[in-house]
């Protein structure tokens, strides 16, 4: 029996980070749906989020591996081309539409108590509901003729928004498109699935699983069992069996890796880069640190999201982007659009220890001077909060 490889911690960084499309070179014209579609390549899932608090979250990741494009493009491309389909793939997630095979399991399994209830309790409304789709959709909630009333004061959805949402996750209907202000319009799945690929026969759940893992490990390059499964969110009982059928099947080579108590998984396409050079902020919701145990077994980086933290007990901020600089997690920002001002505010910038001021906040600075311009904001305004807002501050 062959040794297992040994990896250092700076090959496996280089890995995860040429697999995430961060050692290729930023597009030096206009950005368009190329580089959209192999951006989502690298990724395999586009994580989605509501927060508003620079923009909406799946803009984030794509900014940080092309840096500035039209947003609006994005959105058509992602929703008008029939290439891409939003589905529970992490969290509520933009894959390409090939993959829509891949989560019929999760749709014919998948069971929200919520809505289930609501069918439970009023069937008619939801077939109802149904119908009004597939008679007039696409559709939103303000569409419904009877949309109903919110349940509570913040996440209390009105009875017709938790019909859509119930229907869509069993698979019933399918999202047509987000608008502008995040306004979910759904359809009949016949009328945003492509025919050949509805006539794609099922696949069976090991199958499933299977692809699932592989793509987890195409875009990680190399990760744990646990890093491999939280990509597709498959659970480790169903996991790890599969995993073991990849590597002996030669699909998934099992690695040692330095400072890791577990075994990894190298994907066999995997390209090393021999340096990472970039300069890139990252959002809570991209896939370098959305697993925290990986970001920090990777990069030695503790990340948390204090978005749902009450104010007096965050640590850094509200929304704190991750900074990568190199092949490196070298400090975090508390980041704030103020459009009314016309801008980016830096509300707090912290160092990580062992990271080099002097290096950092220049790169820092001019890393949100193209967020601002980005963004369509005048100017950076840096906070008094962090051990790294004065050289930040003195860098702008």
């Amino acid at each position: 029996m062959l040794a297992m490889r040994h990896l250092s911690s700076s090959q496996a960084r280089r890995f995860a980070l040429g697999a995430q499309g961060f050692a290729r070179s930023r597009p030096n014209g206009r950005v368009d749906a190329r580089h959209f579609r192999r951006a989502l390549t690298d990724m395999t899932i586009l994580q989605l989020d509501s927060v508003n608090v620079l923009c909406r979250s799946h803009f984030l990741p794509v900014f940080a591996r092309l840096g500035s494009y039209d947003r609006d493009q994005l959105d058509r491309w992602i929703w008008n081309s029939g290439e891409n389909h939003e589905y529970l793939a992490h969290e509520a997630s933009i894959t390409s539409m090939g993959h829509q095979i891949l989560l019929r399991p999760r749709m014919a399994t998948r069971r929200w108590k919520a809505g289930v209830e609501l069918e439970r309790r009023k069937p008619d409304y939801v077939a109802e509901v149904l119908r009004e789709v597939e008679e007039t959709g696409p559709l939103s909630v303000k569409d419904l003729s009877d949309p109903g009333g919110r349940t509570g004061p913040w996440w209390g959805l009105s009875k017709g928004k938790l019909c859509l949402e119930h229907l869509y996750v069993s698979g019933r209907l399918s999202i047509q498109e987000r608008t502008k202000t995040f306004l979910t319009l759904y359809d009949l799945p016949s009328r945003v699935v492509p025919s050949d690929v509805l006539a794609l026969a099922d696949l069976d759940d090991h199958e499933v699983e299977r692809r699932m893992l592989l793509l987890g490990a195409k875009s990680h390059g190399v990760g744990t069992a646990a890093d491999l499964a939280d990509y597709f969110r498959l659970r480790m009982p169903a996991a790890r069996p599969r995993l073991a059928e990849l590597v002996e099947r030669g699909h998934l080579e099992e690695v040692v890796v330095e400072g890791w108590d577990e075994a990894a998984y190298l994907h066999p396409e995997a390209k090393l880069p021999r340096q990472v050079k970039a300069r890139a902020l990252l959002s809570p919701f991209d896939p370098v640190v959305w697993f925290r145990p990986r970001a920090e077994r990777l990069f030695g980086f503790r990340y948390r999201i204090e978005i749902y933290v009450p104010e007096p007990k965050r640590v850094h901020g509200y929304y704190v982007l991750p900074f990568l600089l190199g092949d490196k997690l070298v400090a975090r920002v508390d980041l704030k659009a103020d459009r009314k001002s016309g801008r980016l505010l830096a509300k707090g910038a912290f160092l990580e220890a062992g990271a080099d001021a002097d290096e950092v906040a220049p790169a820092m600075a001019e890393s949100l001077r193209e967020m601002a311009g980005w963004l369509g904001l005048s100017e950076v305004s840096v906070g008094r909060r962090g051990n790294l807002a004065k050289a930040l501050a003195e860098a702008q």
